[in-house]
């Protein structure tokens, strides 16, 4: 696949990964009042525990323990013609088996704001800001455990902008900014001096302009069973904008009770600065699921 195919087929992916997104979207949107002046605050803690044990098993396997920790928190204020939507989401996991020892699962800081004042109807004036970055190191484990290939705020991702957002509801939203600044932030040395995410050799800051979507939908599907969507896309204007990098998180929480749940998670990845391959990760798990 040569260079224009390769690119041509990454926009056209990211065009089609929101089309299915909104058509989820409508095909699950609920009536919802229109929230009413003040702060509408909420989140949810999940610690997610998963083990295997062998002994004396014909077919093989390797004992593991694992465990994931996630909050992911909303506070929302309207006051007025004006509306400030925010978010929280801090993840971390571990896993432990005899024959890869401990190995990092999960890692990440993520905060967005997003402001708007009403335009007309469910069209908002707005600015948002998003901010991402990571705990602890990260290793390619199939190389080495040593070297690291990721640190906190290395990298760390700065995006930011004006637009149009458009609001049902504080669970259905998509905000369109065709002027969005990001920054690419490695702060470490040796990552810098590699020239890791996209950044010159030596340099500790990518900048980029561009085009930018980004949609939210949340939704209970059945009793007790709710679905949360987030997709982010983003095309710079700078270098290769056909190159769409693309961020889409699903979240699905099947309730037993109060306190217990099942979680499954699927996070996928395309930027060509990070890697030139699509990320992906799953993860699934009964534990511990306590909203506040």
């Amino acid at each position: 696949m040569n260079y224009l195919q390769k690119n041509g087929f990454m926009a056209r992916r990211g065009i089609l990964t929101l089309l299915v997104l909104l058509s989820s979207m409508t095909f699950f949107a609920q009536e919802e009042e229109a929230p009413k002046d003040g702060w509408t605050k909420g989140g949810n803690f999940s610690l997610l525990l998963n083990q295997s044990s062998f002994k004396n098993w014909v077919a093989g396997g390797d004992n593991a323990f694992a465990g994931n920790v996630s909050i992911n928190y909303d506070a929302n204020l309207v006051k007025g013609e004006w509306t400030w939507d925010n978010k929280f989401i801090v993840a971390y996991g571990l896993a432990n088996s005899e024959s890869k020892g401990t190995i990092k699962t999960d890692d990440r800081i993520e905060i967005n704001s997003l402001a708007g004042r009403k335009a007309k109807g469910n069209w908002y004036y707005s600015m948002f800001a998003n901010f991402l970055t990571q705990f602890t190191n990260g290793y390619d484990y199939a190389v080495s455990d040593e070297i690291a290939i990721s640190k906190a705020f290395a990298p760390a991702y700065l995006s930011f902008g004006p637009g149009m957002l458009w609001k049902k509801s504080d669970n259905f939203k998509i905000n369109i900014s065709p002027a969005t600044g990001k920054l690419t932030i490695v702060t470490d040395e040796t990552l810098s001096n590699a020239g890791m995410y996209g950044v010159d050799p030596g340099e500790t800051l990518r900048t980029e302009l561009g085009f930018y979507v980004g949609a939210y939908h949340k939704a209970d599907i059945m009793k007790n069973v709710s679905l949360e969507n987030i997709l982010n896309l983003y095309s710079n204007y700078l270098d290769n904008p056909q190159n769409i990098d693309i961020g889409h998180q699903l979240n699905l929480v099947m309730q037993v009770n109060k306190y217990i749940s099942a979680n499954l998670g699927l996070h996928t990845i395309y930027d060509d600065n990070m890697i030139q391959k699509t990320q992906f990760k799953e993860v699934f798990g009964i534990g511990f699921n306590y909203k506040f």
